[in-house]
């Protein structure tokens, strides 16, 4: 069996940014004409200072701002590109993996493997890591899968394995998310939660890779059937009699479930697979957690160490990137990790829709 090493990171963050207070403008700008229509229910405004209790996000990135702003439309402008132009997520995902490959010291053809692993894909066919190997110049295979925000660990795991079995010897794990494009914007309970931004890591055997690395300890995935957090748009959507802009056809969620049902989930998770590793909580640096909701990754810090986690510690992103589904693990690690010392451990956790959660146990080498 290879052992398997993180040897590369890569961020591709938009130009657009979406404060807070642009985003209540407009929200409100659209409640107020809603009720003035006559609106029954009545729609309540949002706020800021209701944003950041809610959530900690201060701010988000995205692909488009001018569409997400205008009150009588509120989703981003993303022009349709013409079947010889690269895609939105394969554009992003070569930019972020690029910088992963420089990091790591790697050519793009000496990688076997790419896989994009996001919530939500722009097509269905041909895949957009078959895309992405195209343009990078990659060899092997490329494929798609998505587990939802616990699409980057779930591909971290699929990428190992095939490296720890030596069918492989490099892989990519990329992760477009726009998630401007299926977020309810309209909504208050759920209008400020996404931003957009693609993220990248290189994985490779341990004994092929150059320079400073995280060798993966272990690696394990979970999931547990649950409506609780849904998206109902698909493939067959024109089949239905129905062709309206239905609210079930994007981001829905109960949040006070999903807060009770899969925080429990998640700090049993990785309790378990660290003890099933002999790791302590004292063994533990650095926990690079799933970016959704600073209360929730609050409680999870202090389910696994026992104590009130440290801003060091628990690092968050989410204040200026909003929830990025499975890329805020792998934003966070690739921006606080270059400080760890030889020996120290770290834990790459994400969670959500499935319900599903995948947790990544490393150590700097």
């Amino acid at each position: 069996m290879n052992n398997v090493a993180v040897t590369g990171s890569g961020v591709f963050t938009p130009r657009q940014v979406i404060t807070n207070d642009e985003l209540v403008a407009a929200f409100n700008a659209y409640a107020d004409r809603r009720n003035a229509e006559g609106a029954d229910p009545s729609i309540p405004h949002s706020s800021s200072e209701f944003i950041r209790s809610a959530s900690g996000i201060e701010q988000r990135f995205v692909l488009d701002k001018s569409g997400v702003l205008d009150p009588d439309r509120m989703y981003p402008r993303l022009p349709a590109r013409p079947d010889d132009a690269p895609s939105q997520m394969a554009e992003m995902g070569v930019a972020a993996a690029t910088d992963a490959l420089a990091q790591a010291g790697v050519d793009a053809g000496a990688v076997d493997a790419v896989i994009c692993a996001a919530s939500n894909h722009e097509r269905a066919y041909p895949a957009i890591a078959i895309e992405i190997q195209e343009l990078l110049g990659t060899g092997g295979f490329g494929f798609d899968m998505n587990v939802a925000c616990s699409s980057a660990t779930f591909g971290i795991q699929a990428a190992a394995d095939m490296i720890r079995a030596g069918s492989i010897d490099r892989a990519l794990v990329v992760n477009p998310e726009i998630c401007s494009a299926h977020l309810e914007w309209r909504d208050r309970d759920c209008h400020f939660i996404f931003g957009d931004v693609c993220t990248a890591l290189v994985l490779e055997r341990e004994d092929l890779s150059r320079g400073d690395r995280f060798v993966i300890e272990s690696t394990r995935c979970a999931t547990q059937f649950s409506n609780n957090i849904r998206n109902n748009d698909g493939f067959l959507r024109r089949t239905r009699d129905a062709m309206d802009d239905r609210r079930d056809m994007q981001f829905m969620q109960n949040g006070r479930k999903v807060f009770k049902e899969v925080l429990p989930m998640v700090a049993s998770h990785i309790a378990d697979h660290m003890a099933a590793e002999g790791w302590q909580a004292d063994d533990l640096k650095r926990m690079w957690l799933h970016q959704a909701n600073k209360s929730m990754n609050d409680f999870i810090g202090r389910k696994v160490l026992g104590r009130v986690p440290t801003p060091e510690e628990q690092p968050n992103i989410l204040q200026d990137y909003a929830n990025t589904s499975s890329a805020g693990s792998i934003i966070a690690f690739a921006q606080h990790s270059a400080d760890l010392q030889p020996g120290d451990r770290g834990l790459i956790c994400s969670f959500g829709a499935g319900y599903s959660v995948g947790s990544v146990l490393l150590k700097r080498v």
